[in-house]
């Protein structure tokens, strides 16, 4: 593949600290701009966005920071709720994170000085993933190298367990109905549950290990996709439980794996941290080949923007964004 389709971020952002994880909230917050969390070693800031592509006055992007939270050990994820408004008065921004601590902290702030946080505690190892309940965030579901899925309500309680075959690498949460959750394990499985009857109710096979990220196609929910180590893989769930494509896509292990919420053809997969640069791929189904490559110093996280072909990764004291053509 030729050096010049490496493409230099559209848009950078400093930061304070070192990211190690970024996440668009998927949720409409009542306002035009997008809401944008990071996490370093310390802190979570939350801040707003617009971008030159949503309104002509904004020279590149736009970046406010709303508030930043201590939170004194490495953040490792984070899932945003669809309670956060900004259109409310006083407005609200809740969210949970994951920490090297092993344990879920439960944030939520009116946006003056002070927050209220709830640590949620039980997984035994690594929490890997989170994500709340989509449709009224009462519920937060997290995996775990402790090999389990649980389902938490927003009190701290665990109110279900799967117990899974290998560590759990990704959860989601299905977009309409809220009874079903994927679970991707690191072994290759991922699994559908129904929360009502708590069993299994299909499984897909990737064929092949490690399974280090997976993700639902919420714009068409047929459409499951992973990189599993260098290739990405994607499932039809109506047609088999083995990949209908399957591509090589980064030299070293590959690490994320999203789809873009704006086109269900588009996902984007990045790589390992490197000892230099993290190379982002954007591939659209029906191409052989990525649509953009992206390359930034040391990128962690990967999240695409909630309505714009556009994705971002963290770094060394800065968020890479970059703008896809359709």
């Amino acid at each position: 593949m030729p050096d010049e389709t490496v493409r230099s971020a559209s848009y950078t952002v400093p930061c304070e600290d070192y990211v190690h994880v970024v996440e668009f909230s998927p949720f409409d917050c009542g306002s035009l701009v997008s809401l944008l969390a990071y996490g370093g070693n310390q802190y979570v800031v939350v801040g707003t966005c617009r971008f030159k592509e949503e309104d002509t006055e904004v020279e590149d992007v736009e970046f406010t920071s709303l508030q930043v939270f201590l939170h004194g050990v490495r953040v490792d994820a984070i899932a945003w709720s669809p309670e956060t408004r900004l259109d409310k008065l006083p407005p609200v921004i809740r969210f949970c994170t994951a920490a090297a601590d092993r344990k879920i902290r439960l944030w939520t702030s009116e946006l003056q000085n002070s927050c209220d946080v709830k640590v949620i505690e039980g997984h035994t190892s690594y929490i890997n993933h989170l994500v709340f309940e989509p449709a009224e965030g009462k519920q937060i579901a997290s995996v775990s190298d402790d090999h389990t899925c649980r389902v938490w309500d927003l009190d701290g309680n665990e109110t279900i367990s799967f117990r899974l075959r290998s560590p759990g690498i990704s959860v989601c949460w299905h977009p309409e109905d809220n009874c079903k959750l994927m679970v991707a394990e690191k072994k290759g499985t991922i699994r559908f549950y129904d929360l009502l009857t708590q069993h299994a109710i299909l499984s897909l096979d990737s064929g092949q290990v490690p399974l280090m990220s997976a993700d639902w196609c919420l714009t068409n929910t047929i459409k499951v996709g992973a990189v599993v180590a260098n290739d990405w893989v994607i499932w039809d769930i109506t047609r088999s439980s083995y990949p209908l494509e399957k591509r090589p896509a980064h030299v070293d292990k590959a690490r994320h794996f999203r789809w873009s919420r704006a086109n269900e053809n588009l996902f984007a997969t990045t790589g390992y941290p490197g000892k230099i640069n993290s190379q982002l791929l954007v591939h659209h189904l029906g191409h052989p080949q990525p649509v953009m490559i992206g390359s930034a110093s040391v990128g962690a996280g990967l999240s695409w923007h909630r309505s714009l072909p556009l994705c971002v990764i963290g770094g060394d004291r800065k968020l890479f964004f970059w703008m896809t053509e359709m």
